[in-house]
């Protein structure tokens, strides 16, 4: 067996779910790892792990950033305002004044990072429910597809200016079940969480520096819930608790997790070449299976259907095709963009459901017309496709 074949055999078990190498991974880099004792940007370890993700993202495959940071970054640059002393310390207008002062300073820095090896990065900041609306969702998966199809690296981050949730501590707890849900948007082959901890370990390792790491979680059990703890330093949100929330959503989904330290060395590609380091969440089913529970939920919510003809119920059937506007021939109810819709032949047998990428109005104008001409029709436009084949579910 070559070095190569070695290591898309080693890849393929860390992914675990559909014998290929990883094509796309979400990293989440920690407040620990970013920042400098949580003041200030930690510029030589944010230097090395861009390396890293630069290095993936070159050898093929889409990478994506979960970041957090934007507080601490923030507090470096507090000083540096006219009045400083008139935000009063540890409120939360004090913390979403360091964040936004922050969010600058941090895509600042990962600009010049990233520019050093020719890779553009684009800003993405995601509030409370853009993810778990149908429509947000559908916005925020196309616009994050059409980013990695350019090749730029998104970054991502809770936009702390207006979801205050997450300076709490409530919603996504440091960006890690943010990052969960990210992989999800994406259908992400490897999720990883990186910060200064190595794992998830049998006993808390503060305590006890003797305690294991467990190396592997196929199940996320109470007994595992209860070795998890809150933030250990306080500079973060998270803890493993929410690292452990964020596994529960990301398997769930499809996606395999890994808990690891960012100051392993050469941690990031390591672990998409396939090498086992920190604590592997291994995925409960297939992204396709998680993708079809997903649509299938909101069938009783569908609001309309379209039908289309023989060629394209054969197509979506068997070959497993996104379904194009010159395929449909009829549309009924009334329905908006995101909504799940339900496909069906010319018998009226149903053929599939899934999220619409345009609203019923639109699709009246463009039903049978070539997907070149939908500009011009509309005046605007959503894609080729009137539902993606990756949000669609065959009945």
């Amino acid at each position: 067996m070559t070095d190569s074949s070695q290591t898309k055999s080693s890849a393929a078990t860390v992914n675990g779910q559909n014998g290929r190498a990883n094509r796309r991974v979400v990293v989440k880099l920690g407040t620990n790892i970013i920042t400098a004792s949580g003041r200030g940007i930690d510029e030589p370890t944010l230097e090395t792990l861009v390396a890293q993700i630069a290095a993936v993202q070159k050898s093929g495959t889409d990478v994506l950033i979960v970041t957090s940071g934007a507080v601490g970054a923030g507090r470096q640059v507090l000083p540096q305002t006219r009045d400083p002393k008139r935000l009063e310390a540890r409120t939360l207008s004090h913390r979403q004044a360091l964040a936004a002062l922050g969010q600058t300073q941090l895509m600042m820095t990962y600009e010049r990072l990233f520019d050093n090896h020719g890779i553009q990065i684009a800003q993405a900041l995601i509030s409370r429910g853009d993810l778990t609306r149908r429509l947000g969702y559908l916005n925020v998966r196309n616009t994050l597809e059409a980013l990695l199809e350019i090749g730029a690296v998104p970054i991502i981050n809770e936009n702390d200016v207006v979801a205050v949730e997450e300076l709490e501590g409530v919603v996504y707890g440091d960006n890690d079940r943010l990052s969960a849900m990210v992989a999800n948007a994406v259908d992400a082959d490897l999720l990883i969480l990186l910060g200064e901890i190595e794992g998830l370990f049998e006993e808390d390792p503060h305590l006890n520096p003797d305690a294991k790491i467990i190396s592997e979680v196929a199940d996320i059990t109470p007994g595992i819930k209860r070795i998890a703890r809150g933030p250990h330093d306080g500079r973060g949100s998270g803890g493993m608790a929410s690292k452990l929330e964020a596994a529960e959503l990301a398997t769930s989904s499809g996606t395999p997790m890994v808990i690891a330290s960012g100051r392993t060395p050469d941690v990031i590609t390591r672990l998409c070449a396939g090498e086992r380091i920190g604590t592997l969440f291994t995925a409960q089913i297939s992204q396709v299976e998680a993708r079809k529970r997903w649509i299938v939920t909101g069938i009783t919510d569908n609001h309309g259907w379209v039908s289309v003809d023989d060629g394209a119920a054969e197509a979506l059937r068997k070959r497993g095709v996104s379904l194009l506007p010159i395929g449909i021939t009829a549309v009924s109810g009334e329905f908006e963009r995101g909504d799940i819709i339900g496909v069906r032949d010319t018998n009226g047998t149903p053929v599939a459901w899934g999220i619409s990428n345009y609203p019923s109005e639109d699709l009246q104008k463009i039903k049978g017309r070539k997907s070149g001409d939908v500009q011009d029709l509309l005046g605007h436009y959503y894609g080729m496709e009137v539902v993606h084949r990756n949000n669609m579910a065959l009945a």
